[in-house]
């Protein structure tokens, strides 16, 4: 049986991981294209994974314990979230080339990050206890911080008009409301033990939030932050993703080696994935998820095992496991 206690120390995990399995193309002769980009925490690396073939073509340093991507809305870029510094860098997708290195301050360890459909960045800054507006990334960028007031503000999410974000605030055990445009102060509400992971519906109508501490998902009114569902789910839920067409939310759930499937119509978890056995877990160590654009294929983030399972998202089969060296944990996908 797997020690809770172990998984409250998760961001300290030292580098040490068994060998990755062998890559594989692409299974059935299906015609999955594009890549995977993988930041690598312990080795402070950022990899690019083809799809096609399963194969790790481009590996490049960045920067001390890389961790959340975000790919641009043109697929050209991505950003990297500096989780042991000061910046969020960005790389051009073809040849992971650095292209910019953005500064948000002393003790910032940016963490969560979302690349807007408006070309803009957001940040959280764990250590300055705030969320950032990156403006014009690309240019002459400027950047707007806005604080939270919260301990351990770790992952993001922004409204498709981009008037507000949303920040899991994991010390102080509660969400965050950010009003982008009139800045008005922040409103926070305690939700669940450790809530973590962090997701809004593409129409912006419900925020999902994954408590890790409380094995539970919650639906909340994004603007009140008033609690619509509780749903019960796995063992430690890290992460929580909204499918692209908006009908289902997925956690990671960490410490049995699986995944949670949730309707979000009915708000009731309809069914279990096993990417690992709860048996090897620990070794593997799941952690981020991230669904293909078309919704059929899940990615799950095994970091201490160095791979990244595909699963499908009708069957739950495990396809097969690609590469993510150095400790793969944020990823991001262009098609």
């Amino acid at each position: 049986m797997i020690a809770r206690a172990g998984w409250l120390a998760l961001p300290l995990l030292a580098a040490c991981a068994p060998v990755s399995d062998e890559p594989t193309p692409a299974p059935g002769g299906s015609d999955v294209s594009g890549a995977l980009f993988v930041a690598g925490k312990f080795g402070n690396t950022l990899a690019k994974v083809d799809l096609a073939t399963g194969e790790e073509v481009l590996r490049v340093d960045s920067c001390a314990n890389p961790h959340e991507l975000a790919t641009s809305p043109d697929d050209q870029h991505v950003a990297l979230a500096c989780y042991g510094g000061t910046t969020v860098d960005i790389f051009r997708t073809s040849n992971l080339q650095r292209v910019k290195s953005i500064e948000l301050g002393e003790n910032a360890r940016p963490h969560g990050i979302v690349w807007h459909e408006n070309g803009h960045l957001y940040a959280t800054a764990e250590g300055r206890q705030s969320v950032f507006w990156i403006r014009n990334p690309l240019g002459e960028a400027d950047t707007f911080e806005f604080s939270t007031g919260k301990q351990g503000s770790h992952m993001i999410a922004v409204s498709p008009d981009a008037q507000h974000a949303w920040t899991t605030d994991l010390g102080s055990k509660t969400v965050t409301r950010i009003d982008l445009v009139t800045r008005r102060s922040p409103m926070s509400a305690t939700i669940g033990e450790e809530p973590e992971g962090i997701a809004l519906t593409p129409d912006g109508e419900t925020l999902w939030v994954s408590a890790r501490g409380s094995d539970m998902a919650y639906a909340l009114e994004p603007q009140s932050l008033k609690r619509i569902k509780d749903v019960p789910v796995g063992d430690f839920p890290l992460r929580i993703v909204l499918r692209p067409q908006g009908d289902y939310a997925v956690t990671s759930d960490l410490a049995d080696g699986g995944l949670s499937v949730i309707d979000t119509a009915t708000g009731a978890k309809v069914r279990s994935i096993a990417v690992s056995s709860r048996e090897e877990a620990e070794a593997k160590t799941q952690v981020t998820i991230l669904f293909s654009p078309d919704g059929e294929r899940i990615y799950v983030a095994e970091t201490m095992a160095n791979t990244i399972a595909e699963v499908d998202f009708e069957t739950g089969e495990v396809l097969r496991r690609l590469p993510g060296e150095g400790g793969g944990d944020g990823i991001a996908i262009i098609e």
